[in-house]
């Protein structure tokens, strides 16, 4: 029996019908004679095109109506112009329960394509990949364990804002989508703020899949190079240790070697320190939450960021995506029940954790790379430098004369800022947009029955400026300001006890739960992709009530009659400080600051830190 698919308001309906593609399934068909009628629309273009979304969902739902018992189609949300988001779920056996897999101790891997639209190799390596695992069956083998999820067009929208000058630095195919989606976001710089649709779509896709494995496939901008395939693991002092380990030692040789056989130049992803000047040496940078595999690291699961290089042809690019994923699976399949079992107990040492903050590890914040290097081997192409007359700079030009060089780079990343975490935060109930973000994250939560006053810490955050540009469509992106030397150098935030009252429905956020660093990284200010970050709290930081000039002046000096300290505090700061001392509105909102009238909430940040949970009335 075939599953063919009807489209309707509710999404992809199954209906049972005869099929014209069991015969394609028998094994007696030779796998060439198979692969032949089951070209992809790129392989059948000679990977002249790429298809666009209505010919790649034709093409699954082909493939699920010749393999019903191994592919399923799942609408897991829509985009902002009402396109279907769709997953192909490939399972051995068709055991397509997430809970049922879990507790078989079957790893599930998560592949997503075309989170930039222009990006599309790793839609078109997909389909040939699922085709090699159910269709021909030279891959089916990938499925012995593992059970493995796909994303085909994560970007949908800006995948059918298609044309041929979309991607300036990209050799092929002919034309492609674009880079952000339909409200001009970058998806790949939302996972923690989950402002777009798409997003909040793939969180709950997350929460319900809970993957052991996470891959996001991409083509690379930047230098010129031999390799075609470059990839990134995140194993720095953020990440589980044993997890790390495994990824380190395990998962990148393998890796490394496998794609190696199979003909392509694999190395892991590549970014100059100077983009003029190879020779300067390699950089390394922290992975942050906004980015899908830093979000991975979050959630506790290995994730990888595969980057094909933009100048070489759509075949290599397409293929040597195809191996990374093909050598990926092997390991993950070998390595299942290491890989499910290193997932378990990094979650299991995370609710640990949130048990007994105080005796537990403190969670890494923000991360760099330390001046120590290493020279790693660098197969470049022949170049020479000049000075441009169009640019007025320096214009780098490559040759196609392969150049092997050694070059720096840093050797690892260290902590640069951590928290010792609360036992629970809790969130204001008026600060609804905040609660929901959490919400999508799947962060367990209870709220408040009541309204609660007590004394929590929080902090209180001074000094603060904001972006000049709006960046991924928030106006105010807050940055902590470093102090001056003599002080803490991590940002403008000190800590702060305060009593503060929390209104009815309230959501206290328990840390005993393994998504408990989200939390951390959403709630702590000076985190680099927390709420206050991203503008959340954007009007706390805004000063409401003024005094007028003449006001202020008649205060100071009545302020300075009754306190002498003052008055002399002040004098020192104006023979001090000459900026301070030019400035008349500074000078007068130093005794404004200091009088009664002032805005004590004024920076101070709305969500507290709770080291109990006694006292205060939580709803069932």
């Amino acid at each position: 029996m075939k599953r063919s698919f009807l489209i309707g308001a509710c999404g992809w309906m199954l209906l049972a019908t005869s099929s014209p593609f069991q015969a394609a399934t028998k094994p007696t068909q030779s796998s060439a004679a198979l692969k032949q009628e089951w070209k992809t629309p790129a392989e059948a273009s000679e990977y002249r095109t790429t298809p666009r979304y209505d010919e790649t969902m034709a093409y699954l739902k082909r493939m699920v109506s010749a393999a019903p018992k191994q592919l399923k189609l799942e609408v897991f949300g829509a985009t902002g112009e009402g396109r279907d988001l769709v997953a192909v779920i490939a399972s051995k056996d068709g055991v397509f329960n997430p809970v049922a897999l879990h507790k078989a101790g079957r790893p599930i891997v998560l592949i997503q394509n075309s989170i930039h639209a222009g990006e599309m190799d790793g839609k078109d390596s997909c389909l040939a990949l699922l085709r090699d695992m159910v269709i021909t069956k030279e891959q089916a083998a990938l499925l012995e364990r593992a059970v493995v999820v796909v994303i085909p067009i994560y970007n949908a929208d800006g995948h059918e804002r298609f044309g041929p000058f979309n991607r300036i630095n990209q050799n092929g195919p002919e034309e492609m989508g674009w880079r952000t989606q339909s409200m001009n976001l970058n998806l790949n710089r939302d996972y923690m703020k989950a402002d777009a649709p798409e997003t909040r779509a793939f969180l709950e896709l997350w929460n319900r899949w809970l993957p052991d494995f996470f891959v996001d496939d991409h083509v690379t901008d930047g230098a010129d190079y031999e390799y075609d395939v470059t990839y990134n693991l995140d194993t720095g002092p953020e990440v589980y240790p044993p997890l790390a380990e495994w990824q380190r030692s395990t998962l990148a040789p393998a890796l490394e070697e496998s794609v190696a056989q199979s003909g392509h130049a694999i190395s892991p992803v590549i970014f100059l320190r100077e983009d003029s000047d190879p020779s300067k040496g390699l950089s390394l940078f922290p992975d942050t939450p906004r980015f899908s595999t830093g979000y991975m690291v979050l959630q506790n699961r290995p994730g990888m960021l595969v980057e094909m290089h933009m100048l070489k042809d759509y075949r290599t690019r397409v293929t040597g995506n195809y191996e990374i994923l093909r050598a990926t699976l092997q390991v993950v399949n070998r390595d299942a029940d290491t890989l499910v079992r290193l997932n378990r107990a990094a979650d299991e040492a995370t609710v640990a954790a949130g048990r007994n903050p105080s005796q537990s590890p403190p969670v890494a914040l923000r991360l760099e790379a330390v001046e120590e290097t290493v020279l790693v081997p660098y197969r470049s192409f022949g170049y020479s430098r000049g000075l441009s007359v169009v640019s007025g700079g320096i214009w780098l030009k490559y040759t196609t004369t392969p150049l092997e060089m050694s070059l720096p780079k840093s050797s690892g990343l260290r902590i640069t800022k951590s928290v010792t975490p609360p036992l629970a935060y809790i969130v204001p109930a008026q600060w609804a947009s905040v609660i929901s973000v959490l919400q999508a994250h799947g962060v367990r939560m209870r709220r408040t029955s009541a309204s609660w006053r007590g004394e929590v810490e929080t902090y209180r955050c001074e000094g603060v400026k904001w972006q000049e540009q709006s960046f991924e469509g928030r106006q105010v992106l807050f940055v902590p300001v470093e102090k001056k030397s003599g002080q803490a150098s991590q940002g403008a935030c000190r800590s702060v006890r305060e009593r503060l009252t929390f209104p009815k429905s309230s959501a206290v956020v328990p840390l005993d739960q393994r998504a408990a660093r989200v939390a951390i990284h959403f709630l702590e200010p000076e985190a680099p992709d927390s709420a206050v970050a991203w503008g959340f709290f954007n009007a706390v930081f805004e000063q409401k009530e003024y005094g007028e000039a003449y006001v202020l002046e008649k205060l100071a000096r009545e302020m300075m009659d009754k306190d002498p300290k003052l008055a002399e505090e002040f004098a020192q700061k104006v023979a001090s400080d000459n900026a301070f001392a030019s400035d008349p509105s500074a000078r007068l909102d130093f005794f404004y600051r200091r009088s009664p009238w002032w805005d004590s909430h004024l920076g101070l940040y709305p969500v507290g830190r709770l080291s109990s949970l006694e006292g205060i009335p939580l709803a069932p």
